[in-house]
């Protein structure tokens, strides 16, 4: 294995929108370091990383002892990042996909191109996905597929999963993959595999991503200093849209509703959006790095404005029925 596996997606534009690099940066998704070193070898005088994944700590263990006391890290959720700071912040750096590391492990189970373990834990706590697979209720599933997968097919997937482990449990990557690829056309030539959402849905639901994202983002609110940045990667829809409408509702963005309806007082921004639209890979890096395709890139910079309470519903974080939130 390399040094360096990972390859930090958009860290040059983040360096470059950012600049300049300086006082205290948390990476809230250390994974293999790459935005942590690039920080530091920017100019930032201390870099917090935090990780839920243990291994990811441990690896950095060959590398680590260069920085010093420059690197601190932190065995922990994004969701607490102010917890995990301790003192106001200059920056905070989001990388919400899931690591190539992790991709490239298939003990992991994250994917479906090398069979292992269906697990897709980022920590080493919690259901896995073949507990989920194996008890969830039929109805459960489908939702699952749906709201966080976007997958139009969800009830014919979940009927054939529950079908499927009627005959013996669900145990590996290749199984769910070759379930949920005959539910489905074959796909044509340059579209993703078939089981692509769905294990997507899978995966947001073992390691509650989205309600992870939302607390991580009100989270940077209150850690960042005045003047300090914010900087998300996110790399499907339903993520970028809820770093959207976050910004967007903190910079006073969002809309005022009706303009016949009562009137809504106004509150003051709490960031200034500096990407009006998101910025995506350039062809050099695309070159590079296939995996950055589907990278966008958002940033805000922190107002003197208090913090405040972020409303899952108005960012449009996507929510199970309430009726199957726990059915198992």
């Amino acid at each position: 294995m390399s040094e360096q596996p990972h390859i930090p997606v958009l860290l040059a534009p983040i360096l470059r929108l950012c600049a300049p690099i300086r006082g205290v940066w948390l990476d809230g998704t250390f994974g293999a370091g790459g935005y942590a070193r690039g920080l530091l070898e920017a100019g930032a005088d201390v870099v917090i990383g935090v990780d839920r994944d243990p291994t990811a700590l441990a690896m950095a263990e060959s590398w680590r002892g260069a920085y010093g006391e420059r690197l601190r890290l932190v065995e922990g959720t994004f969701s607490e990042l102010d917890q995990h700071a301790g003192a106001p912040l200059d920056g905070v750096v989001l990388d919400l996909g899931v690591s190539s590391m992790q991709l490239d492990q298939p003990e992991r189970g994250f994917s479906f191109l090398r069979d292992g373990p269906l697990d897709m834990r980022m920590g080493d706590t919690g259901d896995s996905a073949a507990d989920l697979v194996n008890e969830a209720d039929e109805g459960v599933l489908a939702d699952i597929l749906y709201h966080y997968g976007e997958e139009r097919a969800s009830r014919r997937i979940a009927r054939a999963i529950v079908q499927a482990r009627g005959k013996g449990r669900i145990e590996t990557t290749g199984q769910l993959a070759e379930i949920v690829a005959a539910c489905l056309p074959r796909p044509k030539p340059g579209q993703s595999h078939p089981a692509t959402r769905s294990f997507q849905a899978l995966r947001i639901a073992v390691n509650s991503e989205f309600d992870q994202l939302v607390e991580g983002l009100a989270a940077a609110e209150r850690a960042l200093k005045p003047g300090g940045l914010l900087a998300v990667v996110s790399f499907h829809s339903l993520e970028d849209r809820i770093v959207k409408r976050f910004f967007a509702d903190r910079s006073g963005d969002a809309g005022h509703g009706n303009r016949h309806g009562p009137g809504i007082a106004a509150t003051p921004a709490r960031f200034v959006t500096l990407t009006r639209k998101p910025v995506g890979p350039d062809e050099d890096e695309l070159a590079a790095n296939p995996r950055a395709r589907s990278a966008l890139l958002r940033i805000g910079r922190r107002t003197d404005a208090p913090a405040g309470p972020v409303d899952p519903a108005a960012l449009g974080a996507p929510r199970l029925p309430a009726t199957r939130r726990k059915g198992r």
